[in-house]
C-alpha cells in the first residue's frame, strides 16, 4: 500500500536586492529545487536603496516571518535589514557574499560596492526586459502585432501557456500565447507568418481534468462543467492535435514536463526555425 502524499510545506521567503532582484529569484528557485513538498511564499522588493525603501520591505517581514534573502551593498541597509532579521529570529542570507568574497581573495582585488552592479544594463538586458514586456502583453490572446513574436504557443486551457510564456520571455524571446477554445477559430493569419515559430502544447485529458478541477476548487467552484468533463477534454485535445497536424506545427506533450523543460524545447525548435530561415 502507498503512502500518501504529504502536504507541501509553504514558507515565506522575502528577496530585497538593490537591484532588479532577478539573481535572487534564480538563486532562491534553484535552492528550493532541491527540497520536495515545498512551496515558498514570494515576496520580493526590488531597487532597495533608500531607508525609506526598507523600511516597507521590513514591515513586511514583520508581518510575514520567514527566510530573508537580500543583496544590499549599502552598508547602512545592509546593517538594518539584519538587525531586523536578528531581532526577529529570522534567518538572513547575503546570497552574493561567499561567492565575491572567494573572489576578492583568489583574484586580490577589492569589491566594488556598487549598488546593482551584478546587473549590467547592457543590450542583452533591455532586451530581455523588452522580450518580457511583450510576453505579458500578448498573454492569453491579448495584444497583436503576432508577426513580431519570436514564438506563439498555442493550447486548450491548463496546458501551461502563460507560464513557459513568461519564462521564454525572462531569456529574451519574445513570446505570445493564444488559447484554442472549444467553438472559437484560431485565426489563420497565424500560420501564415513568417517569423514566429508556433508551437502547440498539449497535454493528455487526465492530466487537464486533474488540473482544472484543482483551479475550480480554488475559486470556490466545484460544479460539473464540460470543463472538466474528460470526455470533452478529450475530444478538445483531438481538436487541437489535429490543428497542429494540419498546418504542421511542432507540438509539446507537457505533461510530464517542467516549465523549464519545456523552454529547453522550444528555444531548441527556435533555434532550427532561425536556421532554415536564414539558410
Amino acid at each position: 500500500m502507498s503512502e500518501p502524499h504529504s502536504a507541501a510545506i509553504n514558507f515565506h521567503v522575502h528577496m530585497i536586492s538593490d537591484s532588479t532582484g532577478e539573481t535572487l529569484m534564480e538563486v532562491m528557485h534553484a535552492s528550493v529545487a532541491q527540497f520536495e513538498n515545498v512551496a515558498p511564499i514570494e515576496h520580493l522588493f526590488a531597487l532597495v536603496r533608500s531607508p525609506r525603501q526598507l523600511e516597507r520591505a521590513l514591515a513586511h517581514i514583520e508581518d510575514y516571518p520567514g527566510i530573508v534573502m537580500y543583496t544590499l551593498v549599502n552598508p547602512d541597509l545592509r546593517r538594518e535589514l539584519e538587525d531586523c532579521c536578528a531581532r526577529l529570529e529570522m534567518p538572513a542570507i547575503a546570497v552574493l557574499d561567499p561567492i565575491q568574497a572567494t573572489l576578492s581573495a583568489y583574484l586580490g582585488a577589492s569589491i566594488r560596492g556598487k549598488a546593482g552592479a551584478q546587473r549590467v544594463l547592457d543590450a542583452d538586458y533591455y532586451r530581455r526586459i523588452e522580450a518580457m514586456n511583450y510576453s505579458m502583453a500578448h498573454d492569453d490572446g491579448a495584444g497583436d502585432d503576432y508577426a513580431s513574436a519570436d514564438v506563439i504557443l498555442l493550447g486548450i486551457s491548463r496546458t501551461s501557456k502563460t507560464p513557459t510564456s513568461i519564462y521564454l520571455g525572462n531569456r529574451g524571446i519574445r513570446t505570445a500565447n493564444i488559447p484554442i477554445v472549444p467553438g472559437a477559430a484560431v485565426s489563420e493569419d497565424i500560420f501564415k507568418l513568417k517569423k514566429p515559430l508556433v508551437v502547440g502544447l498539449t497535454a493528455t485529458p487526465e492530466r487537464i481534468v486533474q488540473i482544472r478541477r484543482n483551479r475550480l476548487l480554488n475559486l470556490n467552484e466545484d460544479r460539473n462543467t464540460d470543463y472538466v468533463e474528460e470526455d470533452s477534454v478529450r475530444d478538445e485535445v483531438v481538436y487541437a492535435k489535429r490543428l497542429f497536424a494540419r498546418h504542421g506545427c511542432p507540438s509539446i506533450d507537457v505533461t510530464r514536463r517542467s516549465i523549464e523543460e519545456t523552454a529547453a524545447k522550444i528555444i531548441n525548435l527556435l533555434n532550427d526555425h532561425r536556421t532554415k530561415r536564414s539558410s
